[in-house]
């Protein structure tokens, strides 16, 4: 049986079935289900054009789906498509429904004009690797990727290096 590909935007008569699937994804890896609140996170972020997404159907049956953001590529003067989820409900993996989200999105970049597309994933998820490589995403070297992560326990209403700490001063001495 072949999947439909199809954007998805708040509104769809399928979002529902993508934000639940969203949610499965989420407890896939590691969080908690909630959800009400990853359907209002995920309503927002397409409402808001954060992101965009696209989901793969049955038999009008939500069986995967992928998000992308689209980043400027300021020293190409284009854009970035990167690919930010990925998933397939578990009975439908190893039916092809990744390759053609996959094939959905690297298509509309290249129609798009896009400089590249990208994705991560982690070095122990051999089936995903091995996927994206069969496409053609080869790894990136020479980069690392750095976070500065933020405690969400803390609502500061100033940032606390402004208030403790003297402001920084820079000095043009030509």
């Amino acid at each position: 049986m072949t999947a439909t590909i199809m954007p998805i935007a708040s509104a769809h008569p399928a979002f529902d079935q993508v934000a639940a699937l969203f949610d499965d994804y989420r407890a896939h890896y590691g969080q908690p289900s909630t959800p009400e609140i990853t359907r209002s996170w995920l309503h927002d972020q397409l409402a808001q054009h954060r992101i965009s997404a696209a989901a793969a159907t049955r038999a009008d049956h939500v069986c995967g789906f992928i998000t992308v953001t689209i980043m400027p590529a300021s020293l190409m003067l284009g854009t970035s498509w990167s690919i930010r989820d990925l998933y397939v409900a578990p009975h439908h993996r190893r039916s092809g429904i990744a390759n053609a989200l996959l094939q959905h999105v690297i298509h509309n970049a290249r129609a798009a004009g896009a400089h590249r597309v990208s994705l991560q994933t982690e070095i122990d998820n051999i089936p995903a690797l091995a996927l994206y490589t069969d496409i053609g995403f080869q790894p990136v070297t020479g980069l690392e990727l750095l976070n500065l992560t933020f405690d969400p326990t803390r609502q500061d209403v100033e940032d606390t290096a402004a208030t403790s700490e003297p402001p920084i001063t820079v000095r043009n001495d030509s």
